[in-house]
């Protein structure tokens, strides 16, 4: 088998042609015999280059409306043959196919047409089938061609050209076949998830390309790398390059800030949040919320819904973090933001995470849809004899935002619209209770008048119990335990209220 191949013939077909031009140029200055098609054919023309058309080869026009161009054996034929093996050489003899060395694509813009919202009919006609039939025929004999299969790897191809002067060696062309591969698999993937909509199929299908590679994972010792265009959720405008754990907690301060409507800031440590205040000014939020736990807020993930003017930025510059993530920023706020050099600084963006979430499991991987449920007091059940007050259906809200997004088993003690303190990742929820309870008296928080939200029931009426016990009269929960009578009875007794939600939101 042959290393080194020189390129005497080409196949272009391509959709993008805004960077054809340094292409075929080069091409045509190392003699390569260049063959085209329908739209790239002309607009090659246009540029002064000698191509051969397609169609002379196949003597077929282009029929069906632009639907069959390539789809020929003296096309295929001319990619696919073996170049020394004697049986292909004969069939190539005896129906006259030429040798095509270089195939160079560029696929109908499938995922762009689908994200434009245009049509059904319009995307289904942006469905590339001769040229994907064409990328695939070239990688799969890349021991004798090679095959271009986006515009965005022309540079590559031109310094490759350049270098080796229209020729190319078994690495090169396995290179290519593999980017070849990688674009048709997710290609055919973006159109099994637009064709599959709504219908019943098991099948477990992601392509994610645009790979970022992180400085380590999780720990110095692990490899990480993010796969995902994070410019479409955020924008970077200042900082040191955002790590595994950073993005960890971005995401998770996302979840949590999309609960509120009015100015809201929260300090985000180790996907919990240490930190959550709402009030009319975003300043105000910002100090109730790092009153919350000042120590935990070292080094932590910002997020507010509000843009950060000056005054918020002059308070938030006092204490060291990590990231911060907004909406928009004041001049003097930026100004005051970038005087350390490794801070990151990201603005927000509206974007669609869409209702599906998934993670790697064993030898596989579980999917769910997201816990996109959160109740309001019209979803409430007023267990109790007296029911919550005004502020504290209020408090009753925000609490159960929060907790919805703390690890299980998870207690939040919230007082007037300030997270007070929470219990996390317990694995009882009376222990839960106790660690906020701990953690809320460290802090000096005066828990008299204070509300407690629940991720999950109450198996025993001791967390009901200790609550009161502390000063806290209002408590919302899912409901649901075998001895939820327990509870309720208790609260009716010591003069509490307590609201059933009906809705569990468990987070591991």
């Amino acid at each position: 088998m042959e290393n080194n191949k020189e390129i005497r013939s080409a196949l272009i077909s391509v959709y993008n042609k805004e960077y054809l031009e340094r292409v075929v140029k080069l091409l045509n200055e190392l003699g390569i015999t260049i063959y085209s098609t329908g739209g790239t054919f002309n607009h090659i023309n246009q540029l002064g280059i000698e191509a051969t058309p397609v169609e002379s080869l196949t003597s077929y026009p282009s029929i069906l409306g632009g639907r069959v161009k390539t789809l020929h054996p003296k096309v295929f034929g001319g990619i696919l043959a073996r170049r020394f093996n004697t049986e292909d050489a004969g069939d190539m003899s005896k129906y006259e196919i030429p040798s095509i060395d270089l195939v160079i694509v560029d696929l109908y813009p499938f995922e762009d047409t689908v994200k434009a919202g245009v049509s059904h009919d319009e995307i289904i006609e942006n469905i590339d089938i001769g040229g994907i039939s064409l990328i695939r025929a070239a990688a799969k004999n890349y021991n004798d061609v090679l095959v271009v299969p986006s515009a965005y790897y022309f540079e590559e191809l031109i310094q490759l050209l350049e270098s080796k002067r229209g020729a190319t060696d078994l690495a090169d062309r396995k290179r290519f076949a593999v980017l070849a591969y990688e674009l048709t698999s997710h290609y055919d993937t973006m159109i099994f998830e637009y064709i599959k909509a709504d219908e019943p199929v098991r099948t477990f299908k992601q392509s994610i390309p645009h790979p970022r590679v992180l400085r380590y994972g999780e720990n110095p010792h692990q490899e990480g790398t993010y796969y995902g265009k994070l410019d479409e959720v955020f924008e970077q405008i200042h900082g040191k390059a955002i790590s595994y754990n950073n993005l960890v907690d971005i995401d998770a301060a996302i979840g949590l800030i999309s609960e509120f409507e009015e100015p809201t800031f929260v300090v985000m440590k180790h996907t919990n949040a240490c930190g959550v205040a709402s009030r009319p000014k975003l300043v105000d939020a910002w100090k109730d919320a790092l009153a919350g736990d000042p120590v935990s807020a070292f080094g932590g993930v910002l997020i507010c819904n509000s843009t950060v003017d000056e005054e918020t930025a002059n308070e938030i510059d006092k204490i060291f973090f990590e990231v911060i993530l907004a909406p928009a920023y004041e001049d003097g706020a930026l100004e005051k933001l970038r005087t350390k050099k490794n801070r990151i600084i990201l603005v927000s963006k509206s974007f669609d995470f869409g209702k599906n979430q998934f993670k790697s499991l064993l030898n596989g991987v579980i999917e769910q849809s997201k816990d996109e449920h959160m109740e309001n007091p019209n979803d409430w059940t007023n267990t109790t004899t007296e029911k919550p007050d005004e502020q504290e259906a209020e408090d009753l809200v925000f609490a159960n935002k929060i907790v919805k997004h703390f690890k299980s088993n998870a207690i939040a003690l919230a007082k007037n619209k300030q997270l007070v303190a929470g219990g996390i990742g317990q694995t009882s929820r009376v222990d839960a209770l106790k660690q906020a309870i701990t953690k809320a008296k460290t802090f000096e928080f005066d828990l008299k008048g204070a509300v407690m939200a629940s991720d999950a029931f109450f198996p025993f009426s001791d967390s009901v119990e200790l609550a009161n016990k502390e000063g806290i009269n209002a408590v919302i929960q899912p409901g649901g335990s075998k001895r939820d009578q327990e509870s309720i009875d208790y609260c009716n007794e010591h003069s509490m209220r307590m609201v059933f939600t009906g809705f569990r939101h468990f987070k591991h």
